[in-house]
């Protein structure tokens, strides 16, 4: 029940939805039991005799005995009217009462579905918002499929959840009591007679979909796995391919979809069984019912007459009806009340880095970005171990060292990616954990070794996050980016689509919308990790050209791997197993005949 309310609490304010839900609810129910209950006065007007009927009108009954009521305005109407006219005010009220039945139902279905979609739309918001603010370590350790299987796949069976509880906690049980008391009106004993065998169905129906929460998570986590293969399968299609490796993905992915297959059965083997069983009871109900009361008929032991004996047995007939939905809505209670498990486990994952309370906002880049003592490690991993090191404002900083070193590691604590162990790191003397991170990151512009495009044009690639861009200043970008001429030349210019992660694009004219873009942010400080290193010759001068002009007048850190790229650099620090062994210019550490002079001339830097 914890996990129910927790999920109900997206739909707020819940008054709005649900008072206007239970006025519509009730009304309905009411009509649409009086219509039934309207067939005792149609076929007594059709075959009671003026005489009978004439005997029965005697004291004007009170108002909650319904069937008393039927008898005493009929009689009344035939009497004084004729059986004609009785006749056509018993039809005319039966469509009246049919159609308010059916007009309040559908504002209530109506009611239902708006508290539906606004719950949806609160819970979905919610899920990425928490997903978007989340460390990017967490992405390091989850499948991207199943965290794309929460959001939409699980979101989406949550929402029926909801409002399925409410149908069952309200609508149904009232529709089953309106029933019961009219059941009642009409017959009492035959009433008491009929609730012995309802228990039995209940019982019966309840050990049917025992098991189906459990089948329902398990349903959900492999669905999840079958994302996650599909999601890695599309993106590296190329390597699947070219390792012929597609008979084993397809061999990966079929066993999860079988897996999946045989558990959504034997849930819908469950489901379905629960309505044929709950029918099944009924007609035996009726059967039962049918033979006890007529026997009543038949021997004239009660007030029973025979009108409203058929209308207690269509009346009955209809009270499985609200069961068979209670026990339809119980299986997709356990399948919702799962997924929203899941669901909720990603709103309650908490981001590892966060602003703090008084955190303040960095306004611009006036002197230096300091590492002091800064220590870092994977779980048990260390990686960064007592790490010093200055980057002066206007200066071009080069970190260079062996694959594993730790380079990538450090730029992704400026921005604060990830927090350090031990130590700090301060911009401008003010520790980066008592800043904001929107603003730090404000500050920088990043362009990594992996070309990040987005599915859309090069203009709105280029304007990534940015409102009001104009078409003059992405293209002043561009130019800076040397991306303008390669832009010019595409079908649609600005306006052409890359493809999926800019899969219509070369890797340098890629590389280059990256720099753009980062060109048009207009930041203090860049931060550039390998750059051109996945670039042919042709494409690396293009964008080294473009890499020097996004650097002039700015703070760079650069990690880069060939000479030409750092050799000009003001400081160029040397890391090793996680440790600066060696920092200066480039003549200083040739002179030093160190780490750096051994990777000069093997000329194999890593990340």
């Amino acid at each position: 029940m914890k996990t129910y309310f927790r999920l109900l609490s997206f739909a707020k304010p819940i008054e709005k939805f649900a008072i206007p839900y239970i006025i519509t609810t009730v009304l309905s129910i009411i009509f649409s039991t009086l219509n039934i209950a309207l067939l005792a006065p149609l076929l007594t007007t059709l075959f009671a005799e003026h005489s009978s009927v004439a005997k029965e009108v005697k004291v004007e009954p009170h108002w909650y005995d319904i069937m008393a009521s039927f008898r005493y305005y009929i009689g009344y109407a035939i009497n004084t009217y004729g059986t004609w006219v009785a006749l056509q005010f018993v039809c005319g009220t039966i469509v009246v009462s049919a159609l308010l039945g059916n007009l309040f139902r559908y504002l209530s279905q109506r009611t239902m579905e708006n508290l539906r979609v606004h719950t949806l739309l609160n819970l979905r918001r919610t899920v990425f918002d928490n997903v978007m603010n989340l460390h990017l370590g967490f992405f390091s350790n989850e499948r991207k499929g199943d965290i794309i299987s929460k959001i939409a796949s699980d979101v989406q069976v949550v929402q029926y959840s909801v409002t399925g509880t409410l149908q069952v906690i309200f609508k149904e049980p009232l529709t089953l009591i309106a029933y019961l008391i009219t059941l009642f009106l009409i017959s009492p004993s035959l009433t008491l007679y009929s609730f012995l065998v309802i228990p039995i169905s209940a019982f019966v129906i309840s050990k049917i979909v025992k098991r189906l929460k459990a089948q329902a998570i398990a349903s959900q986590q492999t669905y999840g796995n079958m994302i996650s293969y599909l999601d890695e399968a599309l993106s590296g299609i190329k390597i699947v391919k070219a390792f012929n490796a597609t008979g084993f993905i397809k061999t990966r992915f079929d066993q999860e979809n079988k897996k999946y297959s045989r558990i959504t059965q034997s849930m819908a083997r469950r489901q379905q069984l629960a309505s044929p069983v709950s029918e099944f009871f009924g007609v035996t109900m009726v059967a039962c019912i049918v033979l006890y009361g007529g026997h009543l008929v038949l021997n004239k032991s009660s007030a029973l007459t025979p009108p409203e004996f058929v209308t207690f047995i269509a009346l009955f007939s209809q009270v499985m009806r609200p069961a068979k939905a209670i026990s339809d809505s119980f299986s997709n209670i356990h399948s919702g009340i799962a997924a929203g498990e899941r669901v909720l486990s990603l709103i309650d994952e908490k981001p590892a880095i966060n602003d703090a309370p008084d955190a303040v906002e960095l306004k611009s880049f006036n002197d230096a970005i300091k590492f002091e003592d800064v220590s870092f490690a994977y779980q048990d991993k260390t990686v960064l171990k007592n790490i010093n090191l200055t980057i002066p404002k206007g200066k071009t900083v080069a970190l260079v060292g062996p694959s594993g070193g730790g380079k990538s590691t450090m730029m992704d604590l400026i921005p604060r990616f990830m927090d350090p162990k031990s130590g700090k790191i301060t911009v401008d003397d003010k520790d980066i954990k008592q800043v904001t991170a929107t603003s730090l990151r404000s500050l920088m512009g990043i362009v990594n070794q992996e070309s990040i495009l987005f599915n859309d044009t090069i203009f709105n690639n280029i304007a990534f996050g940015k409102t009001g861009v104009t078409k003059q200043e992405v293209e002043a970008a561009a130019r800076i980016a040397n991306a303008h001429n390669f832009i010019s030349e595409t079908e649609n210019g600005y306006e052409t689509n890359v493809g999926d992660r800019g899969t219509k694009l070369s890797g340098g004219q890629r590389q280059r919308i990256c720099i753009a873009r980062a060109v048009l942010n207009n930041p203090p400080l860049m931060l550039l990790d390998e750059a051109t290193s996945a670039l042919d010759t042709e494409s690396e001068k293009l964008v080294q050209d473009a890499l020097n002009n996004l650097m002039k007048n700015r703070t760079s850190l650069v990690i880069a791997h060939r000479l030409s790229t750092i050799q000009n650099a003001d400081i160029i620090a040397v890391l090793e197993s996680g440790q600066v062994v060696e920092q200066g210019t480039h003549q200083q550490l040739m002179g030093n005949n160190g780490l750096y002079r051994k990777l000069i001339d093997m000329q194999t830097f890593g990340e």
